[in-house]
């Protein structure tokens, strides 16, 4: 059984500001696998940072796009990538609003803040672009979305997409901590990371192309192993 997984992201363009900071923090270069010096953030436990950044390090440094998926029986790699081709040759790159650092669901995220209709419009094509791609979920993998609590409407799209949080549920993030269950502690780690991450977001930040990220096995890290440029870029 072929038990690998792809995923369309964005990532922030190489050597940019954004990229360093954001894979330094997270402690792993999602494009080597190389482990990487986290930096110091005052008032943060190294060893806690660590244990923060554990889930998020696992995924590489992204925002989704397209949520890990299982090739559908029938395409293969060279499939998906021919298809990314031909997509990012019909796009337009553009700027995400200014990202902030903020909670989500539980745990702490950059995201945008302001109303990114280019970016849900972005996001809402590959889902659909590439959902001949995707293999169904099983049946542990429905159970345990289910699980986590879903409202109606996310379990329709769930049934419809394979994933929850697409369409008019998307929202998107840059993952930077697991979750945290007590607030003081949140709102804390909050301070600290827009002071760490505060002067790497300042500037736009591009949207240029989609990144595709690979899971060999599903035990293993997610890898960046191809940035698709747009036909035209950001700007």
């Amino acid at each position: 059984m072929v038990d690998d997984r792809f995923a369309l992201y964005f990532a922030p363009p190489e050597g940019s500001a954004l990229d360093r900071l954001g894979s330094a923090w997270l402690g792993r270069d999602a494009r080597s696998g190389a482990a990487l010096d986290r930096p110091m953030v005052p008032g943060l436990d190294p060893a806690r940072a660590e244990t923060l950044t554990d889930s998020p390090r696992f995924y590489g440094f992204h925002g989704t796009l397209k949520a890990p998926f299982a090739l559908r029986a029938g395409t293969t790699a060279d499939d998906l990538m021919a298809a990314v081709e031909t997509f990012a040759a019909t796009r337009t790159g553009f700027d995400l609003p200014a990202l902030m650092v903020a909670p989500l669901g539980g745990f702490v995220a950059l995201v945008p803040s302001a109303p990114a209709p280019a970016l849900d419009e972005l996001a809402a094509a590959c889902v659909e672009t590439f959902d001949a791609f995707r293999a169904p979920p099983s049946a542990d993998e429905l159970a345990r979305r289910r699980a986590a609590g879903l409202t109606a409407g996310e379990q329709a799209l769930l049934e419809r997409w394979g994933y929850p949080y697409v369409m008019d549920a998307f929202r998107f993030h840059m993952t930077l901590t697991g979750r945290i269950a007590d607030d003081g502690e949140r709102a804390a780690v909050i301070e600290a990371l827009r002071a760490l991450f505060g002067p790497a977001i300042a500037a736009p930040v591009p949207v240029d192309g989609l990144a595709v990220f690979h899971q060999p096995e599903r035990a293993a890290p997610f890898r960046l192993i191809r940035r698709v440029p747009f036909l035209t870029p950001a700007g």
